[in-house]
């Protein structure tokens, strides 16, 4: 079995490994690719606390300062794990989508306490700027990397689709399955799909795929890899029991 990754590559080869265990080969086909900025040391005096949705953010921000010991907020347990692989000390994650990272903001921190720094890329999902100074806090936003679109899917892609041998294609976000969507219905490969299942992290993610003739669409229980993982295995064992 094959499963097309349209995750960035850096976070494509864990993925990978995973399906591996799982006997399905990953065909690695980032719809984004990361480009860190050069810039300057952020002045952190007066926050209390960074907040990271994504794990480039946590990236980016290792890359611009050796400062290790402020407060990092974390979207999901992917991006926290990043935090902690970078030497941040303090990290908690929300497990979860935006929404979640603001609930777990305004229950663990206080705007009197001082500023939170948002780190992003060009591109964001959601209003977390805009929820968390609806609950008084003061919130400023540094972009630190650009998330570039694919311009074309790779040939290895188009050959596979072409050949019927993609059994899945996974999604991490809306902004990923557009970009797929796109350039599958550029290439003439859209009616490929039919004998693909698509495995979304989010209902969003999952909207944004409704383009193309799938085979089947299913959402992951909460917007975290584990948890599409876990969709996987489900739908693995249905299959199995299927063929008995």
């Amino acid at each position: 079995m094959r499963a097309l990754v349209t995750r960035p590559r850096e976070e494509a080869e864990g993925l990978a490994a995973a399906l591996a265990a799982r006997g399905i080969e990953a065909i690695i086909e980032p719809m984004m690719q990361v480009q860190f900025l050069t810039a300057a040391s952020p002045d952190l005096a007066g926050v209390q606390a960074v907040l990271c949705t994504s794990a480039n953010g946590v990236r980016a921000l290792a890359r611009v300062t050796d400062e290790r010991g402020l407060p990092i907020f974390a979207v999901g347990d992917a991006t926290a794990s990043r935090a902690r692989a970078e030497g941040f000390a303090t990290v908690e994650s929300a497990g979860g989508a935006v929404a979640d990272l603001v609930r777990l903001a305004v229950e663990r921190l206080r705007p009197q306490d001082g500023l939170l720094l948002h780190v992003a890329g060009n591109v964001v999902a959601g209003d977390l700027v805009g929820s968390l100074q609806g609950h008084g806090f003061a919130i400023d936003r540094i972009v630190l990397y650009e998330a570039q679109s694919a311009a074309m899917l790779s040939e290895v892609t188009l050959g596979a689709l072409r050949a019927g041998s993609i059994n899945f294609a996974l999604f991490f976000s809306p902004r990923t399955a557009r970009i797929f969507t796109r350039l599958a219905s550029a290439a003439a490969v859209a009616k490929c799909c039919t004998k693909i299942t698509a495995l979304s992290i989010s209902t969003a993610a999952d909207a944004a795929l409704a383009g193309l003739p799938w085979l089947d669409q299913r959402i992951a229980e909460t917007p975290s890899q584990p948890a599409l993982l876990a969709l996987l295995d489900n739908l693995l064992a249905e299959r199995r029991l299927a063929q008995r």
